[in-house]
């Protein structure tokens, strides 16, 4: 296992001090253990799990890293913690994650997701260890005109929803940062958007592939918002894979790779809602479901698409799942979430798996 995963990204991790914000939630999670396994002296810094069944909890991180338990929007415990670690890189990923929660918690979700990204880079303008931080956000962060072509990193910031909005403003902040502050350091900063994220350990509510698996334990139809909502579905590991990326050429390269970056499918893998649980079901031969007629939604974005000519042009990053793997990754993620086990050690082999699929793909970081 070791020398599979020491490999990549010229082992620019192993031996280094790296903190995460958010290392609880679900990309969290994978990120730690990712980090874990290429060597890294983990640290997280995040509100404690939700449940027992979270990906970090049901694979005992708190065993194998540095676990703190806090809030982003305490600037004071934040700064104090970095001081603490004088880590080497740091990726911010604590954030309020939900479209539909968003509504229903407008000013948690911009106090989290906007002074949580302003006390994050406080944070690292306080600690002179760090040499990389990555702000991520989201593919929501762009001003969604519908249109069938992909964002591109300088299109506008926007968003309908709390949520969507409290991205966009994100982006704004990190950029303001990048300028007003870390222009010529010897700190690099970026911000890292992905598309529609999914695999084994998420269990949030109110997100269609959870909401799924949860159907296919409880023997009940799943009930479908937005069936015809396209999306840039891809599995958890392949935006991880972007961001260390990232990370290693922002420390290795400097400031040349600093601002924000795309990480989503290839055109292939933009497949509507009803077509993802379709493939799942076709997959799996687990799972009904009904699209209800008179549903009342609150507004979500019809059809979304990233670009990412900018990553595999100048970060030689692309995406190593197609459609069919994303969903076979992701089921079998979840089964073994059903099965027991030593779930720690089955996230570390599919990782392995990934990372071997990258490799035979001749994507660069895999070498």
């Amino acid at each position: 296992m070791e020398n599979l995963v020491n490999m990549p990204f010229e082992n620019i991790y192993q031996n280094k001090k790296v903190l995460i914000t958010g290392h609880t939630g679900f990309k969290g999670s994978w990120l730690a253990i990712w980090l874990n396994i290429l060597g890294a002296d983990v640290y997280g810094y995040a509100l404690a799990p939700y449940t027992d069944i979270d990906n970090f909890s049901a694979c005992d991180l708190e065993s194998q890293i540095n676990h703190k338990e806090g809030n982003v929007k305490d600037l004071e415990g934040l700064k104090s913690y970095f001081a603490k670690v004088k880590p080497d890189i740091a990726f911010h990923l604590a954030a309020q994650p939900l479209v539909l929660l968003s509504y229903h918690e407008p000013v948690n979700t911009f106090e989290t997701n906007l002074l949580g990204v302003v006390n994050f880079f406080e944070a690292v303008r306080s600690t002179n260890s760090v040499k990389v931080a990555v702000n991520i956000t989201s593919d929501k962060c762009y001003d969604n005109k519908e249109w069938t072509w992909g964002y591109r990193e300088n299109d506008s910031m926007g968003g309908k929803d709390p949520y969507s909005a409290s991205k966009g403003c994100a982006e704004l902040i990190t950029d303001s940062y990048l300028n007003s502050f870390f222009k010529g350091t010897e700190c690099h900063i970026a911000s890292a958007r992905a598309g529609n994220v999914i695999g084994g350990g998420d269990w949030a509510l109110d997100r269609i592939v959870p909401d799924y698996f949860r159907s296919v334990q409880s023997g009940n139809k799943l009930m479908i918002r937005n069936p015809n909502a396209t999306r840039p579905w891809q599995h958890v590991l392949e935006p991880l894979s972007g961001y260390l990326n990232l990370g290693y050429y922002l420390y290795k390269y400097g400031e040349k790779y600093s601002g924000g970056w795309n990480f989503g499918p290839q055109n292939s893998s933009n497949h509507s809602v009803k077509e993802l649980i379709d493939k799942m079901i076709s997959l799996s031969g687990k799972g009904q479901y009904e699209i209800p007629t008179n549903h009342a939604n609150l507004h979500e974005a019809n059809f979304l698409k990233l670009d990412i000519s900018k990553a595999v042009n100048h970060l030689h990053w692309d995406s190593v799942l197609d459609f069919e793997e994303t969903a076979i990754f992701t089921i079998t993620g979840y089964e073994d979430d059903f099965n027991g086990g030593d779930l720690l050690q089955k996230r570390k082999m599919q990782i392995i798996d990934y990372t071997q699929k990258a490799l035979k793909k001749g994507i660069l970081w895999a070498q």
